[in-house]
C-alpha cells in the first residue's frame, strides 16, 4: 500500500509493506531501475547508493533494539529521491514510519510545511534517524558504565551476561556503520550533488553526527574489550586465591593426617601407646605442629 503526502510541490510517498503491485507501480511510474526494484523486493541488502541522471537510490541501516530491550537488530532504511519527490520503502525503521505519520498528520491539519525541497526532506529523515541513533549509542554506553561499576562486585553471573550482550550489541553497531562510513562522506565531497542549492552544510552537519556515533562505538568497543580482560583478571586471581588457600589447609593437615594414621594402626609398639596421657601429648603434639607450620607460612608471606 502507497500513503503519500504532499509537501507543496514535493511529494512523500511511503509504502510500508510493499507488494509486487505497489512495485510495478513504482517502476512504471518512476522508471526505477529493475535491480533497484529487485533490491526492494528482498531484505538485508548491503549498504549503498545508486546515482541516476534523474534520481537517487539508497540503502541504510540503524540499530534498534528488540521488544525485550535488550540485544540490537539491524533494521533496513530504503530511499528513492529524485527533484520533486521522496519514497520510502518496506518495514525501514519506525523513526521512518513515526515522521511519516506526523507529516501525514501536519498535512490533514492544514498547516504548512517548511521543507520544499526533496534534499531537505531526505536531510530531515537522515537528521532523526542520527539522533535516535545517538540516544541509542549513549542507552549501551550507560549499559557499559554500570558493567564498570559492577565489575568488581560479587555477582560474577550478571557481570558475565552483561559483557556478552553488551560486546555482541558492539559488534553489530560496527557492522552496521563502518560500511556506512564511506558512504556519507560522498555527500560532503560533492559525489552526490542533490537537487538543492546550499546543501553543503547540512551534509556536514549529517556526517558529524555519522563520525561522533561511530566514535562512540569504536570507544564503547574497546572499554567493553578492557572490561572483559580485566573481569577475566580478576577471577583468574580469585580462583588463585582459592587455590592458595586449599593448598595451605591441605599443606597444614597432611603432616596430622600422616600422625593421626600412624596412632590409628593397632600398633601397640608407638611411643607413648601405653602412657596414660598419651592422647593428649600427641593432640598438643599435632596443634604445635599446625601452628607451627601457619607461622613459617606467613613468615614465607605465603598467607
Amino acid at each position: 500500500m502507497i500513503e503519500t503526502v504532499k509537501i507543496g510541490t514535493l511529494k512523500w510517498h511511503h509504502v510500508l509493506a510493499p507488494d509486487d503491485n505497489d512495485l510495478n507501480y513504482l517502476l512504471e511510474n518512476f522508471y526505477f531501475h529493475l535491480l533497484d526494484i529487485e533490491d526492494c523486493k528482498s531484505i538485508n541488502q548491503r549498504s549503498k547508493i545508486d546515482i541516476y541522471d534523474d534520481y537517487y537510490f539508497m540503502i541504510l541501516h540503524f540499530p534498534n533494539f528488540d521488544r525485550w530491550n535488550r540485544f540490537l537488530k539491524s533494521k533496513e532504511v530504503k530511499i528513492f529521491w529524485g527533484e520533486d519527490y521522496v519514497i520510502t520503502i518496506g518495514e525501514s525503521h519506525w523513526v521512518v514510519k513515526e515522521m511519516f505519520n506526523e507529516f501525514k498528520d501536519q498535512a490533514e491539519r492544514g498547516e504548512e510545511f517548511e521543507i520544499g525541497t526533496s534534499d531537505a526532506l531526505l536531510y530531515q529523515i537522515l537528521l532523526k534517524l542520527m539522533t535516535e541513533t545517538l540516544s541509542l549509542i549513549r542507552k549501551v554506553g550507560l549499559e557499559v558504565e554500570l558493567i564498570n561499576r559492577d565489575l568488581f562486585s560479587k555477582k560474577a553471573e550478571r557481570t558475565i551476561e552483561g559483557i556478552s550482550i553488551n560486546r555482541k550489541n558492539i559488534i553489530l553497531l560496527n557492522t552496521i556503520f563502518k560500511p556506512q562510513l564511506r558512504l556519507f562522506h560522498k555527500f560532503e565531497s560533492g559525489d552526490i550533488e542533490g537537487y538543492a542549492e546550499n546543501m553543503e552544510d547540512y551534509w556536514g552537519n549529517i556526517l558529524d553526527f555519522y563520525q561522533k556515533i561511530w566514535d562512540m562505538t569504536e570507544d564503547y568497543g574497546e572499554l567493553i574489550d578492557g572490561l572483559s580482560k580485566t573481569f577475566d583478571s580478576l577471577q583468574t586471581h580469585k580462583i588463585n586465591e582459592i587455590m592458595k588457600i586449599l593448598t595451605m589447609i591441605s599443606s597444614v593437615l597432611l603432616p596430622l593426617t600422616f600422625v593421626a594414621s600412624i596412632y590409628g594402626m593397632n600398633n601397640m609398639n608407638l611411643p607413648l601407646t601405653n602412657y596414660p596421657h598419651s592422647f593428649w601429648i600427641i593432640m598438643a603434639s599435632m596443634l604445635c605442629l599446625g601452628v607451627l607450620m601457619i607461622f613459617y607460612f606467613k613468615k614465607r608471606k605465603w598467607l
